[in-house]
C-alpha cells in the first residue's frame, strides 16, 4: 500500500474525531448557556418578594361610617374596596374586564402565545408599540408583587409569578385577585373602591355601562379615567361594550342601552361637612373597643339633614372668624358636629377644643342658688362688687340695683353670680360643676364663676342637656352599634341608667330662667323663635369667644365663634349677636324629629 493511501486513510479517521469534538463543544456551550440562564433565573427568583406575605398583605382596617338612618356617609382607610369575586358580582362586571383585557383568559395558560404573536405583528405593522400581549394572570402578578420598572429581570419575575399563580389558584381565583388589587383612581385599588369613588355604589351594584367604564380604565387608569378624561373613557367604554357583544356576554340591545347610559363620573368621595364628625367618631371608636384590625361598619347617631344645615349655615355666617356647632338630643345622642367653617382649610376640631365660656357658664352657680331655696322671683342686688383684686364690671358697665334673680340672669350681670358664690362658697359651685360632668376641668377661682376656666363646646352643651333632660344625667354618645362586614355585632350600645343631678323643682326654675334670656330684654333675644325653649349667651374677655347654647323641644344646640389664635373679635360680636342668630337659623323650620 502506498504512502499516499495511508495518509488519506489517516485523514478519514481524523474526521469523526473532529466532528465529535465540535459536537461536544456545542453541547457544552448550550449546557453552559442553560446553566447561565438557570442561574440568572435562580438569582432573580431569590430576589423576589415573599409571595405568601404579599398575597396576604396587611392593611389598615376599613371603617365605614353610617348615619342614624343606616346610610353610608364616608369611609376611612378604604384604599382597597370590599373584597369581590366572580361569585358575588353580577357577571357583566367581570365579563367587561375579560372582554377588553384578555378575551382568551379561560382558554390559555399563564401566558398567551397567540396573543403575544398578534401583538408583535400589530406593533411591527404600526411601527410602534401600540398593543401588548400580557394576560390577566401576568397583570395580576405585576400588580400584586412587582414594581413598574421596565427591566428584563422584572419581566422574568412576572413570568415566574404567572406560572406560580396559576399553579396555586384556578382561573376564577386569579381573576378575583386581579379585580381586588388592580390600581385605578386616586391611589385606590380594586374595582369596588373605584365603583364607590366614581359612581357612589359598591361593585355589586354596577350597571353594564358602569362596568364598561371601569374596564375601560384598565389599559391606562389616568388616560381613561372617567373623572379626568370622561370623553376618552366613554369612547373606550363603547369599545368594551362592542367586545362584550362579540364574545356573547351581552346582546346588541343591552349594549345600546348601556351606551346611552355612559356618563362622566362625579367624585363621590368624602364630603367635607362630615369630616369633623367622622374624625371624632374614630376617636370614640378607639376608646370604645381599643385597637382593631378587622373591617367594620360603625353605626352613628348623626342626623345628616341636620348636619348639612349646620355646615352650610356655619360656613356662611362666621367669616372672617371661625366657629363650631354641637347638636345633641336630651339623652346625649349627638346629631351634628361641625368643628370649623371649612374642613379642607383646617382639620382642627373647635367643637372639642377648650375655650373660655364666659357667661354661658353662669347656670352652674344659679343652679346652686336655686337648689338652696332661691326662686326666679327672689331679689338680689346688682352693684359693683370685688373679691380681693377681682372686680369685674358688667358688659355694658351699667348696674340695675335690686332686681329679681330672673332679671339678673336674663341680663347676664356679673356681680350677682359673684355675690351668690360668696354666699354659698366656691366649693359648692365646683361640686355642682362636677355633678354636671365638668368639675375636674375647672380652676378653684372666683373668675371661674364668670367663665374664665376653659371647657369645650361639647362639655358646655352637655351641661345644658342635663337641664333640659329634667335634671337627669347625660353622657354624650356618637356610636350605637359596630359590626364586621358580615353583620356580626362587635359592639352594641346599651342605654345606661340615668342619675338625678338636680331635683325637679330646681331644674324647673332653671328652665324658666333660660326661657327669660330669649324674651324681650334678655341677651339672647335674637335666638327667639316659636320652637325655642330657652338659651344662654356667653362672651369672654375682649370678645375672644362668643357663645350661644339653646334648646328646642328635642335638641340642645351649642354655638361658638372666635379666632384660633385667641385674638379679639370685633367688639360688636357677642354671644347674643351672630352665635344666637346662627342658632336660630339652624333650628328654624328644620322640622324636629
Amino acid at each position: 500500500m502506498s504512502r499516499t493511501t495511508d495518509k488519506r486513510r489517516e485523514r478519514r479517521d481524523e474526521r469523526p474525531s473532529l466532528r465529535r469534538r465540535v459536537m461536544v463543544w456545542l453541547f457544552n456551550l448550550v449546557l453552559l448557556g442553560c446553566v447561565g440562564v438557570a442561574g440568572y433565573v435562580s438569582v432573580i427568583y431569590l430576589r423576589m418578594p415573599s409571595l405568601d406575605a404579599i398575597l396576604h398583605e396587611t392593611r389598615d382596617a376599613t371603617i365605614v361610617f353610617l348615619d342614624a338612618s343606616g346610610d353610608e356617609i364616608r369611609s376611612a382607610n378604604r384604599i382597597m374596596g370590599t373584597p369581590v369575586s366572580t361569585e358575588t358580582l353580577p357577571p357583566h362586571v367581570w365579563q367587561a374586564i375579560v372582554a377588553i383585557e384578555d378575551k382568551r383568559f379561560f382558554k390559555h395558560g399563564p401566558i398567551d402565545m397567540r396573543g403575544i404573536l398578534r401583538a408583535f405583528v400589530s406593533n411591527v405593522a404600526s411601527g410602534r408599540v401600540s398593543s401588548g400581549g400580557s394576560t390577566i394572570t401576568q397583570q395580576t402578578a405585576k400588580n400584586i408583587f412587582l414594581s413598574r420598572e421596565k427591566k428584563i429581570s422584572r419581566k422574568v419575575q412576572e413570568l415566574i409569578l404567572s406560572y406560580w399563580l396559576e399553579n396555586r389558584f384556578d382561573k376564577n381565583q386569579v381573576l378575583d385577585l386581579y379585580m381586588n388589587r388592580v390600581s385605578l383612581v386616586g391611589g385606590m385599588r380594586g374595582i369596588d373602591a373605584a365603583a364607590r369613588t366614581m359612581f357612589g355604589v359598591p361593585a355589586t351594584q354596577l350597571s353594564i355601562g358602569q362596568s364598561a367604564q371601569i374596564a375601560a380604565m384598565l389599559k391606562a387608569p389616568t388616560t381613561y379615567s372617567p373623572l379626568r378624561n370622561p370623553d376618552k373613557n366613554i369612547a373606550r367604554a363603547r369599545i368594551v361594550l362592542t367586545e362584550m357583544v362579540r364574545q356573547g356576554y351581552i346582546t346588541i340591545n343591552q349594549a345600546r342601552i348601556a351606551a346611552q347610559s355612559l356618563r362622566p363620573a362625579v367624585l363621590t368621595a368624602d364630603t367635607n361637612r362630615y369630616r369633623y364628625w367622622t374624625d371624632y367618631v374614630m376617636d370614640e371608636l378607639r376608646s370604645t373597643i381599643g385597637a382593631f384590625e378587622t373591617d367594620m361598619y360603625v353605626y352613628t347617631t348623626l342626623d345628616t339633614d341636620f348636619q348639612d344645615r349646620v355646615s352650610d349655615i356655619l360656613s356662611q355666617r362666621v367669616s372672617p372668624y371661625q366657629g363650631a356647632v354641637i347638636a345633641m338630643d336630651f339623652d346625649g345622642a349627638l346629631r351634628a358636629m361641625s368643628g370649623g367653617a371649612d374642613y379642607q382649610v383646617s382639620q382642627f376640631n373647635r367643637a372639642t377644643a377648650p375655650r373660655q365660656p364666659g357667661s354661658a357658664f353662669k347656670p352652674v352657680i344659679y343652679l346652686v342658688a336655686l337648689e338652696n331655696g332661691m326662686t326666679p322671683d327672689s331679689y338680689v342686688n346688682d352693684s359693683p362688687f370685688a373679691i380681693g383684686d377681682y372686680s369685674p364690671k358688667n358688659y355694658n358697665e351699667r348696674y340695675y340695683g335690686d332686681i329679681t334673680l330672673a332679671t339678673a340672669f336674663a341680663k347676664s350681670v356679673n356681680s350677682v353670680p359673684l355675690k351668690l358664690t360668696e354666699t354659698y362658697g366656691i366649693d359648692a359651685v365646683l361640686d355642682m360643676a362636677g355633678r354636671l360632668g365638668v368639675g375636674t376641668k375647672l380652676r378653684r377661682e372666683y373668675s371661674t364663676v364668670l367663665g374664665a376656666s376653659e371647657m369645650t363646646l361639647l362639655d358646655l352643651t352637655n351641661i345644658y342637656a342635663v337641664i333640659w333632660n329634667n335634671g337627669q344625667s347625660v353622657r354624650p354618645y356618637s356610636i350605637t352599634k359596630i359590626t364586621d362586614m358580615h353583620g356580626n355585632t362587635i359592639y352594641q350600645r346599651n342605654p345606661s341608667d340615668t342619675i338625678a343631678i338636680v331635683g325637679p323643682e330646681t331644674v324647673g326654675y332653671m328652665q324658666t330662667l333660660l326661657a327669660d334670656v330669649i324674651d324681650v330684654g334678655g341677651t339672647g333675644g335674637r335666638a327667639r323663635a316659636d320652637n325655642v325653649l330657652g338659651g344662654k349667651t356667653g362672651t369672654s374677655n375682649e370678645n375672644r369667644d362668643a357663645w350661644f347654647v339653646g334648646a328646642t323641644s328635642d335638641k340642645v344646640v351649642g354655638v361658638w365663634m372666635g379666632n384660633d389664635d385667641f385674638a379679639p373679635m370685633d367688639s360688636k360680636i357677642t354671644g347674643g349677636t351672630i352665635p344666637a342668630e346662627i342658632f336660630k337659623d339652624i333650628i328654624t323650620n328644620h322640622g324636629e324629629k
